[in-house]
């Protein structure tokens, strides 16, 4: 596993605050918040283990002052630029346009539009989290108010004379119950920080390569696709059209390939399924960190930081981010063989608009910045040329219709080696999948999986990748 933690914990030896922190003096707690202060208008929350309205309110407060919503003429461009993307699309893709809704998003509209889908991907990774957390914390606090550790004088004054503190600092008590919200204060501002920074770069609803927006919707950021177009003495038009191609092309997979939505994000899940937390150490922590850490989330985290993660990345992990890893790569290349093929002959800057997306994604774009912050793994798909140019070689070879029949299982897809070695995918024993899909579909359903598990692209039982490829999850 990378050196990342899910939802921001950090090593607390890390020295100083962060610049942007959601507990520092900017942040929506502010620096000398009262903690119970914050309780009275929190812990009313029981919608599960992430605040979920506190992260909005962080998102959106990170933002600073900018506007709730985009002006009439913006969206009509935007409308346009998605209009012309699709008719551009068309003659080059068998996938048929994807949205029924053009969007311009603000920025806060870009975060309260896919705040459901980030409640999916979270909610069981924070819930795993807290779980073990909350064993850890039990433990610990046990033996708070004994063998001479005083209690801190908020929870001390707040207890009524005769009260019996171990009942409290049970499973079911009031404490736990209390700490189960700090938990949920805590995901939430961690998660609304991050949500709210990607707010501020990303230029559509796909470009981290989930589908976050609605079903059926083609968004525009119009005040990010100003900013990557800042400085490149591109036409505006120019800049809109081309990202406009990117999510229209996007839109159009995620449209009309039904099993890619629950494929992508159930890789997330899977890897995260195997996130461990030491109970020991939590309880470690808990026993040795000042009392008065417990009022403040803050210290809290700082406490409970990257040391109760354990570092060992299963077999399973590895391979779920293999997964994962590919079938990003697999879309993205997609994406970027279409537009590419779409915008070249009608955009005259199409080339520099292609190499400035891939410094983008070079320089550690949205997505691999959202993954590390949320998810606690640094991804970064690292063969999106070889599929990009694997995806052409298919074209060329048993043209558009065979190379997007590719897409009608997942079991078609290639493999990392496949993205290596492109040849044999092309011309191999893969052309008769490309001949009739429906029919290997079909074979798949009716031959009965092998002993040890069936093929799956980009798991354990793939072909190893070409020696020098750095392990799954690492960054070159």
């Amino acid at each position: 596993m990378s050196g990342d933690f899910p939802f921001g914990f950090a090593s607390s030896g890390g020295g100083g605050e962060e610049p942007r922190s959601p507990f520092g003096g900017g942040g929506p707690f502010g620096g000398g918040a009262p903690f119970f202060a914050e309780l009275e208008r929190l812990l009313s929350w029981q919608g599960g283990p992430v605040n979920w309205e506190l992260a909005r309110q962080v998102a959106v407060r990170s933002l600073g002052d900018g506007e709730s919503s985009v002006p009439m003429g913006q969206q009509h461009m935007v409308a346009e630029a998605l209009r012309i993307a699709d008719v551009w699309l068309d003659p080059l893709t068998t996938l048929p346009a994807g949205a029924t809704t053009a969007g311009a998003w603000s920025r806060v509209e870009w975060i309260e539009r896919t705040l459901p889908v980030w409640k999916t991907l979270c909610d069981p990774i924070a819930a795993k989290v807290v779980e073990a957390m909350r064993t850890g914390i039990s433990s610990g606090l046990s033996q708070l108010g004994g063998g001479g550790i005083e209690l801190p004088s908020e929870l001390r004054d707040a207890l009524p004379a005769g009260v019996d503190l171990g009942a409290l600092m049970g499973a079911g008590g009031p404490i736990m119950q209390m700490m189960n919200q700090v938990g949920g204060m805590l995901f939430g501002a961690q998660v609304g920080q991050a949500i709210g920074t990607l707010a501020a770069e990303v230029v559509s609803s796909t470009e981290v390569g989930l589908p976050l927006g609605p079903a059926g919707t083609a968004a525009l950021v119009p005040a990010g696709v100003a900013a990557f177009g800042s400085g490149l003495e591109i036409p505006e038009d120019e800049v809109r059209i081309y990202l406009a191609l990117r999510e229209a092309a996007s839109t159009r997979l995620f449209a009309h390939v039904p099993w890619l939505r629950a494929h992508v994000l159930g890789a997330v899940e899977e890897y995260a399924r195997g996130i461990a937390v030491d109970t020991e150490a939590v309880g470690r922590v808990m026993r040795m960190v000042d009392p008065t850490a417990l009022m403040n989330p803050e210290r809290l985290a700082e406490a409970l930081g990257e040391d109760v993660f354990n570092d060992a990345t299963t077999p399973e992990q590895k391979a779920a981010l293999a997964r994962l890893e590919l079938i990003l790569a697999l879309i993205e290349g997609w994406v970027d063989h279409v537009t590419d093929a779409a915008a070249t002959g009608h955009l005259p800057a199409a080339g520099r608009l292609r190499e400035m997306v891939r410094r983008r994604r070079a320089e550690g774009g949205p997505g691999e910045q959202t993954f590390a912050t949320l998810v606690g793994l640094s991804l970064r798909p690292r063969k999106l040329r070889e599929a990009a140019a694997l995806w052409a070689a298919l074209a060329e070879a048993r043209g558009r219709e065979g190379r997007d029949a590719v897409w009608a299982h997942p079991d078609l897809l290639p493999t990392a080696a496949d993205l290596a070695t492109p040849d044999g995918f092309v011309t191999g024993a893969s052309a008769s999948v490309l001949d009739d899909p429906i029919g290997e579909i079909e074979k798949l359903r009716d031959t009965p999986p092998a002993e040890g598990g069936g093929k799956s692209p980009g798991g354990p039982t793939d072909k190893p990748d070409t020696p020098g490829d750095s392990d799954p999850g690492t960054t070159s």
